[in-house]
């Protein structure tokens, strides 16, 4: 059986052969507790210390502003717990549009007591600035305050305003946490830095699985989810994993050198494939709509898909060798429709989503494979 085409980018990245190699070497070097002072240990150590001086690199902060995490989710959490940990007052300014990650904090703080100002997001998925300039400026006076969002959707591709919304709340005195995940190595970074927080995870680089980062400005405070040792400056206990960590080194530095112009280049790819399968669709009878609105990034499309539901297409196209996905990784397996796209474009219509997202690997070959295999099952239904 030949091997399946890979255009579900955004859900995970197939590990560099470079990052694989850097791994393998530390399994041999590295494997020790990089807790312990003895020799094996320091050796460990050294690699945790080497991946941290290249996640600051990516961030643009300072390596001793990185906590590491098991992934995006929990340098979210974190980020997103850290300004109201030790009370039920505050505001925070988010939408509906974020990864579960996020959303699902925002609700139980809200159910905790803390205000939390829904964004209504513009028809093409990005954040209107006014909206947050108008919340911030009816604010209590010294309300802690946080505004979090992502930098690049993680089904639609649109980018947010991050620049503009980091001077916004440091204007106001309130604080920015990004969600970079589906950003860093993909998108200039300019256009996701600036914030106080930054959420990464190194298996959207090419890296392991397991392992993420929270990067903060210096002196900003966390307060811990978990208990235990003092691990992460007491931030995150737990025995780090120095084999992943040499992974995540790799992966932050092709990301920082390279990643955005190789990123790019998936641009024409996407445009054709949009364009041809609205097309194929349209010959068969089918319309097809595309929510996504520049500025988006460079390699997702996001189609939806009428008289289809978006689990059933991708369970069609895997039969016929093609992996996409119908929204989020973190939500797949439920029955209700993803809430990011629920709330652009209803419920009904959330239904029909599928997310094609190409990678560094992706070929030209792969998006004629994808359009041969939806003219194909889009045919048969017909």
């Amino acid at each position: 059986m030949s091997p399946p085409v890979y255009l579900d980018h955004n859900a995970t990245t197939p590990p560099h052969e470079d990052v694989l190699a850097a791994m393998h070497r530390a399994w041999s070097t590295g494997w020790a507790n990089p807790s312990s002072l003895h020799r094996a240990g320091r050796q460990a150590r050294r690699l945790v210390e080497e991946a941290r001086e290249a996640v600051a690199a990516l961030a643009g902060l300072h390596p001793r502003d990185v906590t590491f995490t098991s992934g995006g989710t929990e340098a979210n959490n974190l980020a997103i717990e850290r300004p109201f940990r030790l009370g039920d007052r505050g505001l925070l300014l988010t939408s509906r549009l974020e990864h579960p990650s996020l959303l699902a904090c925002a609700e139980d703080l809200e159910r905790r007591g803390v205000r939390v100002h829904w964004i209504e997001p513009l028809p093409g998925g990005h954040l209107p600035l006014d909206a947050f300039a108008s919340v911030l400026a009816r604010r209590e006076p010294g309300e802690p305050t946080l505004l979090a969002t992502h930098a690049v959707h993680h089904e639609t591709g649109a980018i947010q305003p991050i620049p503009e919304l980091a001077a916004l709340a440091e204007s106001h005195g309130a604080q920015l946490h990004v969600d970079a995940v589906q950003a860093a190595g993909r998108i200039d970074p300019a256009l996701w830095r600036g914030a106080h927080s930054v959420a990464l995870a190194a298996h959207k680089l090419r890296g392991p699985k397991g392992i993420g980062a929270l990067v903060t400005r210096p002196g900003l405070p966390l307060h811990p989810l978990l208990r235990g040792g003092s691990q992460e400056r007491g931030f995150r206990p737990g025995t780090l994993d120095p084999i992943a960590a040499a992974g995540f080194a790799v992966a932050a530095h092709r990301a920082l050198h390279g990643g955005p112009e190789r990123y790019a280049t998936l641009r024409p790819l996407r445009d054709a494939l949009e364009q041809k399968a609205v097309a194929e669709a349209a010959r068969l009878g089918i319309q097809i709509d595309l929510t996504g609105r520049e500025p988006r990034a460079p390699h997702v499309a996001h189609l939806l898909v009428a008289g289809w539901r978006g689990d059933e297409l991708v369970a069609a196209l895997d039969l016929e060798g093609i992996c996409v996905s119908s929204g989020s990784a973190c939500s797949a397996g439920t029955a209700e429709p993803s809430p990011a796209i629920a709330a652009l474009v209803g419920i009904e219509r959330a239904r029909s989503a599928l997310r094609v997202s190409l990678g560094e690997t992706s070929t030209m070959d792969d998006v004629a494979a994808f359009l041969k295999a939806l003219q194909r099952v889009l045919g048969r239904a017909r």
